[in-house]
């Protein structure tokens, strides 16, 4: 047999060789936990921010121009936005400040150590010493609370702790809904000194 037919027959012997080898050695280990976490990065990043919401005092056609006031200024340490993912959330890791204002300009607050917007759903999660304070010093404190902002509804089941200056209410319980103006509160259980008006 000639040198170069035995050569070939090597050369393919030795390939076959080193292929099942490869094969042999497949990586068979199950991932799990942290290891098994696929890497998620967020679309943008913002440190130290500030946005300032406005609107426009009438509407708008297409060439007019109009003054706009401010209705909400945030501000946090951290940003992190995620709408690159199919489930497109923003997330405030190192808390957040809100100021509000309404029609009259008169500011209300709201602050917390840790938020998250889910924007499909128009909802906010608050979390960590959460404080909500109106203009007139209503005072809601609570670990979580939830904020739709389509009906501008908050609501919460866990512990909260409601203060009203004007008449000395000091309320605590579990539970409850209101709107952001605390004209209509509801508290599912409530316990602790409150002042109820009667009227005439």
């Amino acid at each position: 047999m000639p040198n170069t037919i035995k050569n070939r027959i090597g050369l393919i012997a030795t390939v076959k060789t080193v292929a099942i080898l490869f094969m042999a050695c497949q990586d068979n280990y199950k991932r799990v936990g942290e290891e098994a976490a696929t890497n998620i990065y967020p679309e943008g990043i913002a440190k130290n921010f500030t946005l300032t919401y406005t609107e426009t005092i009438k509407e708008l056609n297409n060439q007019d121009s109009s003054a706009s006031r401010v209705i909400a200024v945030l501000k946090g340490p951290l940003y992190e936005n995620y709408e690159n993912l199919s489930f497109k959330h923003q997330i405030f890791p190192e808390g957040l400040l809100v100021d509000f204002y309404d029609d009259d300009n008169k500011k209300s607050i709201i602050k917390a150590d840790y938020g998250i917007v889910y924007s499909d759903t128009n909802l906010i999660d608050l979390q960590g010493n959460v404080v909500l304070e109106s203009h007139d010093g209503k005072k809601l404190e609570a670990p979580q609370l939830y904020w739709d902002r389509g009906d501008n509804w908050i609501f919460t089941e866990a512990t909260f702790k409601y203060t009203n200056p004007e008449d000395g209410t000091i309320m605590d319980g579990e539970g409850m809904d209101f709107n952001r103006d605390f004209t209509f509160f509801n508290a599912h259980k409530t316990y602790g000194l409150m002042t109820i008006s009667e009227e005439e």
